[in-house]
């Protein structure tokens, strides 16, 4: 998400730019096109991508740039931008001649489906099946790397390719609980209790942030506690009505409110980034974090103390999906070069390594995997899978989600609506951008 990634983490088209000349297909690439014998001599390959260097897809990609240009011989210019400058900026950035080669961006009808249907990403079918990266990609992590013509995931053409996985889960200092004499939850009971003892010896149990997306997350988890898949159907790709009035998001916003007069959540939360709220537990500042899988690389490398992660306790649906994806530009210069990249990325090699790193890699080897903490979470992502249990993000239904939760439930911690008020709200937000792409049938 981190959808935004938030994404999330991301779904689709409305408040759209006109694309002059571009149509809603993107450009197609057939595999008789795609030679997979790249030569790069004397050419330079432009990729963006927004991971910390020491993530586990910041480290698996550095590789993959050092591979790459070793195996073609061509160069990398790499740029790494933040999450929002690319969320912000990719639908100017990408209609002109500054666009990358390649670039990672959030998977999801309201981001990498809006482009896609918008005509600025390259259709990689071609590339896809010269490659066969579709052996590689379990049929549920394709779901977000295949649009429709109107930008809504799960069929279609490839537009997206995701070499990692990515969930929603908490994190727990460990060192923390011990100190203050209270079990880490395995049931929602027991967490609710450990948000008490806590906030008892004068500690906010979680390190949350209400400015981007991590409170969003939560929210949404606790609509998944209630919620079934097809629930998740209509929320995220419209096949019925979602009430916010419902049993799933009413007590969602109620339990963030109640949270927060319990001084489970800080008020200053509202005024708090993604960054701030990771630090906090990084610091050790805070007890629990709920947050991606896209962070456990970071943990490892950062954090002093003993810590340990879990699925929400109680919960069958969590939010996740595929890892973000990578996405040919339509006004790419070095497409092939783009392709060989993104097998690269896709090889053994680089799969082990992510998976190594604190990664969810989608095509390694199991028996490569030694690290134990890595272990943990590609076992907590696997039971997600079995059980279908991918939610995907709360912001994926329409394009502008992502700002409007956020501030509706910055509205919510600081007490200035109740949360009935902000589900009204909410509703109508969402209702008006599920319009907006489908005509409003």
């Amino acid at each position: 998400m981190r959808s935004t990634r938030l994404a999330l983490g991301a779904v689709m088209l409305a408040g759209a730019l006109v694309v002059s000349a571009c149509g809603g297909s993107g450009t197609s690439t057939d595999s008789d096109d795609v030679d997979t014998t790249v030569d790069g001599e004397g050419r330079t390959l432009t990729l963006w991508h927004y991971e910390n260097e020491t993530s586990a897809m910041g480290v698996a990609w550095k590789a993959a740039i050092e591979q790459f240009e070793k195996e073609t011989g061509a160069k990398v210019e790499f740029e790494n931008k933040a999450f929002e400058q690319i969320r912000t900026t990719a639908s100017q950035v990408l209609n002109s001649d500054k666009a990358p080669d390649v670039m990672e961006y959030n998977k999801g009808n309201a981001t990498a489906g809006l482009l896609a249907s918008q005509g600025l990403l390259t259709n990689l079918d071609g590339a896809v099946k010269a490659y066969k990266w579709e052996d590689k990609l379990a049929p549920s992590l394709q779901t977000t790397a295949t649009y429709d013509s109107t930008g809504v995931m799960g069929s279609g053409s490839y537009f997206g390719i995701p070499n990692y996985g990515e969930y929603v889960e908490f994190y727990y200092n460990e060192d923390l609980f011990k100190e203050h004499g209270v079990k880490v939850p395995t049931t929602f009971e027991e967490l609710e209790q450990a948000m008490a003892a806590f906030k008892a010896k004068g500690v906010t149990p979680l390190a949350e942030s209400a400015a981007e997306y991590p409170l969003g997350q939560l929210w949404y988890q606790l609509a998944l506690t209630k919620a079934d898949r097809d629930w998740v159907n209509s929320y995220q790709t419209y096949t019925d009505k979602v009430d916010f009035s419902g049993p799933e998001i009413s007590y969602a916003t109620e339990t963030i409110k109640d949270w927060t007069e319990k001084g489970y959540i800080s008020q200053n939360a509202t005024g708090l980034k993604a960054e701030d709220a990771g630090v906090s537990f990084i610091n050790g500042a805070a007890p629990m974090f709920f947050s991606g899988s896209w962070w456990y690389g970071r943990f490892v490398e950062g954090a002093k103390f003993n810590w340990s992660t879990g699925l929400f306790p109680g919960a069958e649906i969590s939010p996740g999906s595929s890892g973000n994806v990578w996405v040919v530009p339509t006004q790419a210069k070095e497409k092939d070069l783009a392709y060989k990249f993104i097998d690269i990325t896709m090889s053994p090699e680089i799969q082990n390594l992510m998976g190594n790193n604190g990664g969810v890699p989608v095509a390694a080897d199991p028996e490569a995997i030694t690290d134990e903490k890595s272990k943990e979470l590609i076992a907590n992502f696997n039971t997600l899978t079995e059980q279908d249990g991918l939610g995907f993000y709360p912001d994926w239904p329409t394009p502008t989600f992502y700002d409007e939760l956020n501030a509706g439930l910055q509205e919510v911690v600081n007490g200035t609506k109740t949360p009935d008020e902000v589900n009204e709200e909410l509703g109508g937000l969402y209702q008006d951008g599920v319009d907006s792409i489908t005509g409003g049938s």
